[in-house]
């Protein structure tokens, strides 16, 4: 499996190193947030890489829902459980839980398929912080703090017509941003096509903290650092 670089796992214990969730999040998620740097004083896990070990360990189902319940931390120890159960959490030793999951419907554990599922949805997720936050930020004239932009991933759902299908593609349908004092949620309806067929829809919700009046000249310079680290990858 594609991600086997990105983990560790023993029996059914699996954890996650500073260096692997910042290499998945720069190099696989296309994702740059500042708490996936190695040296991040509140460094945590890509919510992304949570979400995909999941799959791969458990299957991909028609409807499946994740509720994000606290940040991972470096080589945090998690239990995936042999269980068959259609609700369950993923927790560490002292029983402290991290990730809500529920499924149901038909299940594939085909890698073929998860491994485009997974592919298409952390693309989708790299692109939400200059193609669709920034912008919805701007346009109700406020911006999170440039020093420490603190953007969580909250819950993620999807709904999958069908199972049948070898790839997949993510685009965007609607997005909205309710603000709360210095509080921002942010919910992005998505649909999934196989070709020109519709296989399935799906919804992401976010949180952004520490909002504040806009700056246009530091929301600029936090796009081009942004954009400088995206590059610098790349290069």
């Amino acid at each position: 499996m594609f991600l086997s670089p990105y983990f560790n796992k023993k029996n059914q214990v699996i954890s996650v190193s500073r260096t692997q969730a910042s290499t998945f999040a720069k190099h696989v998620a296309q994702d740059f947030n500042p708490i996936h740097d190695v040296n991040a004083k509140r460094f945590c896990v890509p919510g992304d890489l949570l979400f995909a070990l999941v799959l791969t360990e458990y299957g991909l189902s028609q409807k499946m829902t994740f509720n994000f319940a606290g940040m991972v931390g470096d080589h945090v120890p998690l239990a995936f459980s042999d269980s068959e159960e259609q609700d369950f959490d993923i927790c560490d030793e002292k029983e402290k839980c991290y990730l809500k999951v529920h499924r149901s419907g038909e299940t594939t554990r085909c890698l073929t398929q998860t491994e485009a599922f997974i592919r298409s949805y952390v693309a989708f997720s790299g692109l939400n912080f200059i193609h669709v936050l920034v912008p919805m930020m701007k346009a109700q004239g406020v911006m999170v703090n440039p020093a420490r932009p603190l953007i969580i991933y909250e819950s993620m759902s999807v709904d999958l017509h069908t199972l049948v299908f070898s790839e997949v593609t993510l685009n965007l349908v609607k997005q909205y941003l309710k603000i709360d004092g210095k509080r921002g949620d942010v919910t992005l309806n998505f649909e999934l096509h196989c070709g020109e067929q519709l296989v399935g829809t799906g919804e992401k919700t976010l949180v952004l903290s520490g909002l504040r009046a806009i700056d246009e000249e530091l929301m600029q310079k936090m796009c081009d650092q942004y954009e400088g680290f995206k590059l610098a990858v790349s290069a």
